[in-house]
């Protein structure tokens, strides 16, 4: 019997991935059964179960291959820019892929997966990896910038970090409701939105003026 290669289970486990979201996009966690599943990855049951014991177990690979690409662009952009740059690489990286059929698909599984995670807390505890790890690792970066002093010291750190990351899911909940929702125009308020942040913070106060002495004023 000719060995399997892992490129072939590479591709067999992509083939059931794919086909899982596909079907949960369309009906829903619990509309799905295994046998949709089956029937549309157009494997035999032995083949697709040989990967993935259970739904439960599709979704959890669902959120954890999200949540590493989110974790690669998140590094990417803090190796290659920071303060306001960085910002608005990350905005183009994250918001950009909306624009594209297969990556709204992933994001309607996506908050499917948001609301099985207010009954379920198997899928709440990856919901909550897949906010915690990039959440961490963006507050680092915005530390990082800060101590450049690209970006205003006075920003909560983790706080903007949040702010960021709940500009994203927002838009990607009103994208799920009406898909007639634009981008671009997104995009192009938030980078607004970003150079905003990099302005001097409300509430600071410019250097006072020196006041000249009289007799120099009398002089002058």
């Amino acid at each position: 019997m000719p060995k399997v290669s892992d490129e072939h289970r590479a591709a067999r486990r992509r083939q059931v991935l794919d086909a899982a979201a596909a079907c949960f996009a369309r009906e829903g966690f619990h509309r799905t059964s295994m046998h949709d599943i089956v029937r549309a990855a157009r494997l035999s049951p032995g083949a697709v179960y040989r990967y993935f014991a259970s739904k439960d177990d599709i979704i959890e690979a669902i959120a954890a291959e999200r949540h590493a690409r989110e974790r690669d662009l998140i590094r990417l952009a803090h190796t290659g820019s920071v303060g306001a740059d960085m910002l608005r690489k990350l905005a183009r990286d994250f918001l950009g892929a909306l624009a594209m059929p297969e990556e709204r698909t992933r994001r309607r599984v996506g908050v499917q997966i948001w609301a099985e995670a207010l009954r379920d807390p198997r899928v709440l505890r990856l919901v909550r990896r897949g906010v915690d790890e990039p959440l961490h690792l963006l507050a680092e970066a915005i530390r990082d910038s800060q101590q450049r002093g690209d970006i205003p010291r006075s920003f909560d750190p983790d706080a903007a970090a949040r702010v960021m990351i709940a500009l994203f899911h927002g838009f990607i909940l009103q994208q799920s409701w009406d898909p007639r929702v634009d981008v671009a125009p997104y995009l192009l308020v938030i980078e607004h939105v970003i150079d905003g942040l990099m302005a001097r913070p409300r509430g600071t106060r410019s250097q006072p003026r020196r006041s000249v002495p009289r007799k120099a004023r009398a002089d002058g």
